[in-house]
């Protein structure tokens, strides 16, 4: 299950709005959602959550390049949203799929899926890389200074677990806006 939600700050503080993620199909659909959100072109923050095993906080300022962080990339990486996260950062060129047209048995058109030998070799590989890409690290991933001038220091985002957001939006003055979106 996951959790998102956009934090737009304004001259009298933040404004918390739910992210629906069915409405995002790719990175730049949500980078959209986060400058719409945006008043007078402040900083928004957007917090991605999946069960406490992974959360990623995405910055955008104006029309400025996104920053983004994620606290597990392994992890992030097996999940739909985290995925769009690690590829960018990682600089992947991989055109995003549509989840619902992805093969999961490796076969294409409808071919019979091979029989492949298992070896302890196979069984040794690390599961976070992907053919032709750079492999996902296990850990926190992106730029952790990204909310450096609001409140949260690189350290203590790279340190935290189990309820992070809750955590990021106490630090940012945030909580009771953030609490009425849950």
């Amino acid at each position: 299950m996951y959790f998102a939600a956009l934090l737009a700050r304004t001259e009298d503080g933040w404004e918390a709005s739910d992210l629906e993620l069915d409405a995002v199909e790719s990175l730049s659909d949500l980078i959209d959602l986060a400058r719409s959100a945006a008043v007078d072109d402040d900083t928004v923050v957007a917090l991605i959550e999946q069960e406490d095993a992974w959360f990623g906080v995405i910055r955008v300022d104006g029309e400025e390049d996104p920053r983004y962080f994620v606290s597990n990339a392994s992890t992030a990486d097996r999940s739909s949203y985290g995925s769009m996260l690690t590829k960018e950062l990682l600089g992947s060129d991989e055109e995003d799929d549509d989840l619902d047209e992805l093969d999961l048995d490796g076969t294409e058109d409808g071919e019979d899926a091979p029989l492949a030998a298992f070896t302890e070799e196979e069984d040794d590989e690390d599961d976070t890389s992907r053919p032709g890409s750079e492999p996902v690290p296990a850990g926190p991933l992106g730029d952790p200074r990204l909310l450096d001038d609001l409140g949260v220091g690189h350290k203590e985002l790279m340190s935290l677990d189990g309820d992070a957001l809750t955590e990021i939006a106490d630090a940012l003055g945030a909580t009771e806006v953030l609490e009425a979106v849950r």
